[in-house]
């Protein structure tokens, strides 16, 4: 019997690395990256200011007391405080960053993508249309050779009855009659 060796933690370990999904996520991960710096300053820079210009830009401020008097701040306040705003806030912020990333980014590339499907199928279809005539014309070609090849030459059961001199030579086939022998 032969012992089957186990492949090393090594040599595991440069499988993992070398399949193709593990650097497919690595790149997903670096662009990300730069794609959430780009979204953060869409939203810091435009629409904050404009949701700020209709309201406040900061909603953390807002609370409600839940139990005696709510005073001071951090450590030293007093009563039960609910920060709803820091919630509202947090809640306005992603769907502002949906938002950005649907209607600035992920739409006009589905759209994008789409023309350029619609382009292929137009040019597949041309293609198609093309073979398709052509086989047409193939098939037009090929049943005019055959009716003129069965006009002319018919099977031996098609064939007039000649003279024992074989085809061509009976009386009413050409290059036959009187002066030929």
């Amino acid at each position: 019997m032969s012992e089957k060796s186990e492949p090393s933690i090594w040599d595991g370990f440069k499988a993992f690395l070398m399949r193709g999904n593990v650097i497919d996520l690595a790149v997903a991960v670096v662009i990300g990256a730069a794609f959430t710096k780009i979204v953060n300053s869409v939203v810091e820079g435009v629409i904050n200011p404009v949701v700020g210009a209709l309201g406040t830009q900061s909603l953390d401020s807002y609370s409600s007391c839940l139990k005696g008097p709510c005073e001071g701040t951090g450590d030293s306040a007093t009563g039960v405080r609910i920060l709803w705003g820091s919630v509202l806030g947090a809640t306005l912020t992603f769907l502002i960053t949906a938002a950005v990333v649907y209607f600035l980014m992920v739409l006009p590339m589905a759209k994008y993508l789409a023309r350029q499907e619609a382009r292929r199928k137009a040019k597949e279809g041309t293609e198609e249309v093309i073979e398709v005539s052509e086989l047409e014309v193939l098939k037009e070609i090929r049943d005019t050779l055959l009716a003129q090849r069965g006009s002319t030459t018919g099977t031996a059961s098609d064939r007039p009855v000649t003279g024992q001199d074989g085809p061509g030579t009976g009386p009413d086939q050409p290059g036959s009659g009187p002066g030929r022998s």
